[in-house]
């Protein structure tokens, strides 16, 4: 099984590489498959790269979903 998650842009380093935050946790990522991203913006990650920009309300939710998801199994949440 493959996973994928939103992360929001904190900082974009030259053409093709951006810093995300997710929880706390900041992570270097290639936004070479993605364009027009800006810091602030939402993208989806997987395996360090950023497949597409997603809608802010959509990554709150699925962001959300996820935090109900770890309390609920008592998986240690991002960042913790």
């Amino acid at each position: 099984m493959c996973l994928a998650i939103p992360a929001q842009v904190v900082e974009i380093n030259g053409s093709d590489l951006a810093i995300v935050d997710l929880a706390g946790v900041r992570k270097e990522i290639s936004l070479s498959l993605v364009d027009g991203v800006e810091p602030g913006d939402y993208v989806i990650v997987h395996v360090g790269y950023a497949l597409q920009k997603l809608d802010a309300e959509e990554a709150e939710r699925t962001l959300a979903m996820f935090a109900e998801l770890a309390s609920e199994y008592g998986a240690p949440r991002p960042g913790s």
